[in-house]
């Protein structure tokens, strides 16, 4: 089937590839006529043979919704105003991650991205004690739920740990 990634950072050319492995034909639609990626990644996305480049364009409507499944999407190009739909399956919005942490920080320390800073030596402590991080909020890398399950379980022990050194 044919899918549409939305998005043009790293993000969106890394998905585009990804989804190479399983989609007769990728539309990477990016609202300019150049993407933010890497070098690397633009350049694999772009000479990728599956994934057809959409530039200049952003999402107008999701087809099929009422119906309960995906029918294509309706885009429009930003320079002529034209629009015209893309006949797809499936539509993954990949417009970067920017964790939601402002709430906490400060007084959570937090890196220059955004991510909370894990303490030396460990995933998920912060710099106050009995305060934890997990996932999303401070994992530049994966990001996933799987890691943010596996970083959670890791929080739990730390918490269950602290709390029983503070009975006294």
């Amino acid at each position: 089937m044919e899918v549409a990634v939305l998005g043009g950072g790293d993000s969106a050319a890394e998905e585009a590839l990804f989804l190479t492995r399983f989609a007769s034909k990728v539309y990477l639609v990016h609202r300019r006529d150049e993407l933010r990626a890497s070098k690397i990644m633009a350049d694999r996305a772009i000479s990728h043979e599956k994934i057809e480049m959409v530039w200049d364009t952003v999402p107008v409507e999701v087809l099929g919704v009422p119906e309960g499944s995906v029918s294509g999407l309706k885009v429009k190009n930003v320079k002529t105003n034209e629009e015209k739909v893309l006949s797809v399956k499936g539509i993954f919005v990949a417009i970067g991650h920017i964790p939601n942490t402002g709430p906490f920080a400060p007084p959570l320390e937090v890196d220059g991205g955004g991510y909370f800073k894990p303490q030396a030596g460990s995933q998920v402590l912060t710099n106050i004690p009995g305060v934890y991080v997990a996932g999303d909020c401070s994992d530049h890398v994966y990001r996933q739920a799987i890691t943010a399950a596996g970083m959670g379980c890791q929080a739990a022990i730390e918490a269950e740990r602290w709390l029983a050194e503070q009975e006294v």
